[in-house]
């Protein structure tokens, strides 16, 4: 399998993704610039997480406009699996390919640290590796991570099972002390109606090796590589 990760002016988690895709998982990874247009025949796209253009207007506000985001978007719509992270969540947001928006932390703080997801649905080719309810240990590293949407769009979310990570306790359960930035529903990562397009707040490419302190991150990428083509 073939990942292509995405570099915006600003990232800083990319060459993360990259050492995932590349030497834990051992496949082939390459760099896309976010002045090209061509996807390199890739078969997942990775928007990673940073700063894209020094977030300025908005957190990937900027970045949507980019060349390269024009060929992700006919690359989604024809199927090809993309997953935003942090900053890659933002953009996805921004430039429409998921429903939302992010704000500031409810308590205007940055906060870096790990945090636990609580998988709500196995069936996406990011978590068909996953149990239901299954407890992962991951970090978070945001200043904008508050996900919002209207009423009517959390009610889509919910009816079409597009939320796919809930912020927990270590117990699974939904406690206002494991939300880390006020996310309305707890929401920490969400897909699109196909299936095919993820977006999460929080960074498996840091926890994909058991030195970092989790491994549970690894998860999302090996189900990528288990899932059948085409799979939701």
């Amino acid at each position: 399998m073939k990942f292509g990760i995405v570099v915006f002016p600003g990232s800083n988690c990319d060459h993360d993704a990259y050492h995932v895709a590349k030497h834990v998982l051992g496949e082939e990874a390459v760099f896309l610039w976010h002045k090209d247009e061509s996807l390199q025949g890739c078969d997942v796209v990775i928007l990673p997480g940073g700063f894209s253009y020094g977030d300025y207007l908005r957190t990937g506000a900027i970045a949507r406009f980019s060349p390269i985001m024009k060929s992700v978007g006919r690359f989604a719509a024809d199927g090809g699996r993309v997953i935003g992270i942090c900053n890659g969540f933002q953009i996805l947001l921004e430039a429409g390919l998921l429903p939302g928006a992010m704000l500031k932390n409810e308590r205007l703080k940055f906060v870096c640290r790990h945090v636990h997801l609580r998988v709500e649905t196995c069936r996406t080719p990011f978590t068909g590796l996953c149990a239901p309810g299954e407890v992962l240990s991951i970090p978070v590293a945001h200043h904008d991570g508050n996900y919002f949407a209207d009423a009517a769009t959390l009610a889509e979310l919910k009816a079409h099972d597009q939320i796919v990570f809930r912020y927990c306790t270590e117990a699974g359960l939904l406690r206002a002390e494991a939300n880390p930035n006020g996310s309305a529903e707890h929401i920490a990562g969400i897909c699109n109606r196909a299936g095919n397009v993820l977006g999460m707040m929080p960074h498996p490419e840091r926890a994909a090796e058991a030195m970092l302190g989790s491994a549970d991150g690894l998860k999302i990428f090996q189900s990528l590589l288990a899932a059948p083509a085409g799979a939701r």
